[in-house]
């Protein structure tokens, strides 16, 4: 599965953009770890891309992504990746095992987060923000409510990283496709 074919289906299901930035925002942060980890771009990026893809199709849980699964399945995309869009919902029962899905699941989330920081900026920009305002952010338990705090914990602690360092890495990847998500 190219990105090209992966966009096609979450354009396809998705028809908000604001899901579809979100995935885009994902994807940036888990092509920049692919690329550091010396793991498939390509992958990374189409599971990224496809993660919520049925989100309005399906936008109960456990619905999602459960029932999405097999319309990946008949779409050709590849056992890794549907595994990985699996993993990324803790009420799916598939635990996470590769860097792929660990890095999904820590992704998902803190991309969310960083996305609602940077549209309380005055320009509404990626520029704006750094790891400092994140984390004051994330404090705030009114602010961008639907974002999982304990999901953004459990995700860098999966991967072995420091919060701190992961929500860093994580905005320098978006920051650097911030025209992309909408946020230059």
């Amino acid at each position: 599965m190219d990105r090209e074919q992966a966009w096609g289906i979450l354009c396809e299901f998705t028809h908000s953009e604001n899901l579809r930035k979100h995935a885009l925002a994902v994807e940036a942060c888990l092509v920049a770890y692919a690329r550091q980890l010396g793991q498939d771009q390509a992958q990374w990026s189409a599971a990224a891309l496809l993660h919520d893809f049925d989100w309005e199709i399906h936008p109960d849980l456990p619905d999602h992504p459960i029932k999405g699964e097999p319309i990946l399945a008949q779409r050709g995309v590849s056992a890794e990746i549907r595994r990985a869009v699996l993993s990324h919902a803790g009420h799916s029962g598939v635990p996470r095992v590769s860097p792929l899905e660990k890095t999904l699941f820590a992704c998902d989330e803190l991309s969310g987060l960083i996305t609602a920081v940077a549209l309380v900026k005055p320009n509404r920009s990626l520029a704006e923000v750094d790891s400092r305002s994140v984390r004051k952010k994330m404090k705030d338990k009114a602010f961008a409510r639907s974002v999982n705090r304990a999901d953004i914990l459990a995700g860098a602690q999966e991967l072995g990283v420091d919060l701190d360092q992961h929500i860093d890495f994580c905005i320098r990847a978006m920051q650097a496709r911030a025209a992309d998500l909408g946020l230059a």
